[in-house]
């Protein structure tokens, strides 16, 4: 298997100006899972041409941190990954300038794809790109709507977060010229397996620990953040639960670490935690079924899948 942390640390960043190429760099090294790349790689590995996706797997990297980047400066998030954010150890507007940068690096990594899939990729990858777009402004959105249901989040997750993990392995398994029934369900893994990675980072950024999890824990909680925590507190409080949680939504003076006790406290009384546990079960499995159609032995990405329903980072 490729070692995709080699293949990153080697791409140089140490070109002028550094202003611009600086943030880039210490972004890249911070490590992260890797996961995108890797679901590329896996994808390709399976079909014997692993050494075909990397190009695509460093683009997939590389554009998935430029989306960190923007994100961290819309939402004025402080801790990325254990480290401050760029926009706080830099500046918002090269936070921005970087992400943009980024995202043109990206695409370059793609110029190294053979001519006969390039056409292919760009279309699945730029169609990625957009949808990510999309449900970051659903994201935005949110944040001023009163109402939102919990089918709304699903897709907004699906468009924000999963179609990156899903075009990952569609893109890698096209790469390998994997058949195109495999390809659709390696599509179908990774989107739902997608929606169980973000369920996921719902339950951790308020039941997490600060020190694997790499964010402050209770985030979504200080912000009123739309996270399926929230929504499934909403649905299926009673009268009183509804009442003491609404207040807290609606407070303007607190101490954060006071809002924080309260509100998951109000959590664990609607059982909050299990019901999003179930909604991630529940995705966890519907990808591991899709797996059952693949033409090849689907193991090492049963395996990560495991790993990724037992992580707490």
């Amino acid at each position: 298997m490729i070692d995709i942390h080699s293949a990153i640390a080697s791409l140089r960043w140490d070109r002028e100006p550094q202003g611009l190429y600086a943030p880039i760099a210490y972004t890249l090294e911070s490590g992260g899972k890797r996961l995108r790349p890797t679901l590329a790689l896996i994808a390709a590995s399976l079909y014997g041409k692993e050494e075909n996706a990397l190009p695509a797997a460093l683009a997939l990297e590389i554009f998935h941190n430029f989306t960190l980047l923007h994100d961290d400066v819309m939402d004025q998030a402080p801790i990325r990954r254990g480290r401050k954010t760029v926009h706080v150890k830099w500046d918002d507007n090269t936070a921005i300038l970087s992400g943009d940068q980024m995202l043109i690096e990206a695409y370059k990594q793609l110029e190294n794809i053979d001519a006969q899939h390039l056409p292919h990729v760009l279309h699945l990858f730029s169609k990625m790109a957009t949808e990510i777009c999309e449900g970051q402004q659903y994201d935005m959105e949110f944040e001023k709507e009163e109402k939102v249901t919990i089918e709304e989040y699903i897709e907004m997750i699906r468009l924000k977060t999963s179609v990156l993990l899903g075009a990952a392995l569609e893109i890698g398994a096209y790469i390998a010229d994997a058949p195109e029934s495999d390809r659709q369900a390696l599509e179908v893994f990774g989107t739902n397996i997608g929606l169980a990675f973000q369920i996921q980072d719902d339950i951790l950024d308020v039941y997490g620990d600060e020190a694997t999890f790499g964010k402050a824990i209770g985030g979504d909680i200080l912000q009123n953040k739309k996270s399926l925590a929230l929504l499934m507190a909403l649905h299926h409080a009673n009268e009183d639960q509804l009442f003491r949680l609404q207040g807290w939504l609606h407070r303007t003076e607190y101490l954060p670490e006071e809002k924080i006790k309260a509100v998951t406290a109000i959590y664990n009384e609607i059982g909050v935690r299990e019901l999003c546990q179930a909604e991630m079960d529940r995705y966890t499995q519907i990808a591991i079924e899709a797996l059952k159609q693949l033409s090849v032995d689907a193991t090492p990405l049963l395996q990560l899948a495991d790993k990724l329903h037992q992580r707490n980072n």
